[in-house]
């Protein structure tokens, strides 16, 4: 409900202002599933916790019976608990074959523990790295979230850019039509030039229409990773544009990411807790103690004919031997403390590579957009003379037609240099683990 009433609210303002990357990415942040699901993952692992603290606190229980019976023994008892047992209830006849008999039963009991071998203490332990994690998880998922909004959104982008150059494509290749028909017209081509542009209208108009469709899926990809609707319409704010060159130090991002990331922080508290599963299993050996009390009622009508009486003892109990099973657990722990390491290695690896991945595809995206901005100059210029020549009748409908293709082709690639060169940066920032609603990769 709060989401659609959002949507609704949202919708109208949508239509009015343009969606900007920072605006999209705080919607998502709000309202997409898997960062409402790190939450409630949050929130449980703090209950998880509360439940460990209570290890060592006393239990409590009520317990309400009623029976009856004429078994001798259970008879005889009940007698002797509710107060009610009397010389005549020595003869044997009764004694032997006594009549029904009603007991109803109250017990209250009291458990405290004194020494559980640490149990709590290693339940609290593993309860707040879990928690840890869980919180973890929670930021992995904001930034993975954040990423996901802004690749889908330069995705989007890209996608009304190229839509563009195509109707651009298509608005040339009529004006081409246009003139070889006057060519044609003055007796300096034949039927062939007009037939071949029209070929050639038909395959821009095409890729227009391709374009198109790719649009629709973009936008609805956009609305799933800011938890929206499908078919919600908005309008993106600015144009694809180069980000300038930043300054980063590749040996300064994998330290950032080897210290920062939540893959690399989730590794080490894993680790942490294999060690106190390690200890928990060490621990079965020792012994526990506890102190436990109970009051009783017993009563023939309930609340009447009845007597009370109370117990208190202490219990230690100490594992002996339990059929090699504790020994298996602590070789079982063991084994995973080992993984957890490793793990641990691997997972910081793992991060460096993803920087060096993501800074180089910057680096390489920066490269492309200058070669491919020289090319698009170029493909427009030699458009322009082609056009120019094919009217004096000085070149063919074939330079034409390739130069028409050669320029689309150049600035699709263009376009998609400057989409890969957001997103890298985007990725940088994802990498070294400090991507956030904040972050100025997301505002330039």
């Amino acid at each position: 409900m709060r989401k659609l009433w959002l949507y609704l609210v949202t919708l109208p303002v949508m239509g009015q202002q343009p969606l900007s990357l920072h605006d999209a990415v705080a919607l998502a942040l709000r309202e997409n599933r898997a960062v409402v699901a790190a939450e409630a993952g949050v929130r449980a692992a703090d209950e998880r916790l509360n439940q460990a603290k209570s290890g060592m606190l006393p239990r409590v229980n009520i317990s309400e019976s009623a029976m009856r019976g004429n078994n001798p023994v259970y008879v005889f008892s009940s007698l002797l608990t509710q107060h009610q047992f009397g010389a005549g209830n020595f003869n044997l006849g009764p004694l032997n074959r006594p009549d029904a008999l009603t007991n109803f039963q109250t017990q209250l009991t009291v458990d405290q523990p004194i020494y559980d071998a640490r149990q709590t203490r290693n339940a609290t332990s593993t309860a707040q790295l879990s928690g840890r994690m869980a919180a973890e998880d929670q930021r992995r998922t904001g930034m993975e979230t954040i990423a996901r909004v802004a690749q889908t959104y330069y995705g989007a982008m890209l996608a009304v850019e190229n839509l563009k150059a195509a109707g651009q494509a298509v608005r040339s290749a009529e004006a081409d039509l246009r003139r070889a028909e006057d060519v044609r017209a003055a007796g300096m081509s034949t039927d062939v030039d007009v037939l071949s542009i029209k070929v050639h209208l038909a395959s821009v108009n095409e890729q227009r229409i391709t374009r198109q469709a790719q649009l629709d899926v973009a936008r609805a990809a956009l609305n799933d990773a800011m938890g929206l609707p499908l078919e919600a319409e908005h309008v993106l704010a600015g144009i694809l544009s180069p980000t300038g060159p930043a300054e980063m130090v590749l040996g300064s991002l994998e330290k950032e990411a080897a210290e920062g990331r939540a893959e690399t922080r989730q590794s080490r508290l894993a680790t942490s807790l294999a060690e106190v599963q390690n200890r928990a299993a060490h621990d079965s050996w020792l012994p526990q103690i506890g102190v436990r009390a109970a009051f009783e009622t017993d009563a023939q009508r309930f609340v009447t004919r009845g007597g009370a009486n109370w117990m208190a003892g202490v219990t230690v109990r100490w594992n002996v031997f339990n059929g090699f099973a504790d020994r298996a657990k602590m070789a079982e722990t063991s084994s995973l403390l080992e993984k957890a390491r490793a793990d641990e290695q691997r997972a910081g690896s793992a991060v460096k590579l993803q920087v060096r991945q993501a800074y180089a595809g910057l680096q390489a995206a920066s490269q492309r957009i200058q070669v491919a901005a020289t090319a698009v100059a170029a493909a427009e210029e030699s458009l322009r003379i082609t056009q120019n020549r094919y009217e004096a009748g000085l070149a063919t409908v074939t330079d034409l037609l390739r130069t028409e293709t050669a320029l689309l082709d150049t600035k699709t690639r263009y376009l998609a240099s400057l989409h890969d060169e957001r997103l890298a940066a985007t990725m940088v920032e994802f990498a070294a683990g400090r991507l956030t609603a904040d972050s100025g990769v997301l505002n330039q």
